[in-house]
């Protein structure tokens, strides 16, 4: 799996940022929602449950573009240390994450991975 879980979470993540920034308009702002009705800052659509109204309204694009900016330093953070080369040979010499030291990939990597289970593109531990 080694890179390509790398590889595979940035191309999500760029889909994402790209996504948003699309649905952002002219930057007017964060979405709300009131009752019935998302207000998305470039007009507004009636016509939801308001548990639907506050939850697309919480998937503003200003929120979407932080959200992969924090997964994208968490992915930073939790790079790949391969054992052969390693000065610090890791344990049982097998690679590891250099921000933990656990086997990799680690275990908040596979957590950032979760939610694309369903992607035909996601790969598949051995």
């Amino acid at each position: 799996m080694s890179q390509d879980l790398v590889t595979f979470l940035h191309a999500r993540l760029d889909e994402e940022a790209d996504l948003a920034r699309r649905c952002d308009g002219e930057g007017r702002g964060e979405w709300t929602a009131q009752g019935h009705t998302v207000d998305f800052r470039q007009g507004e659509l009636a016509g939801f449950r308001p548990a639907i109204a506050l939850h697309v309204a919480l998937h503003d694009p200003a929120r979407v573009l932080r959200e992969v900016e924090a997964k994208r330093r968490v992915l930073a953070r939790h790079a790949f240390s391969p054992a052969i080369g390693d000065p610090e040979l890791p344990w049982e010499n097998n690679d590891d994450c250099q921000y933990d030291g656990e086997p990799w990939p680690c275990d908040d990597l596979l957590d950032l991975a979760l939610p694309y289970a369903d992607h035909p593109d996601c790969p598949r531990a051995p």
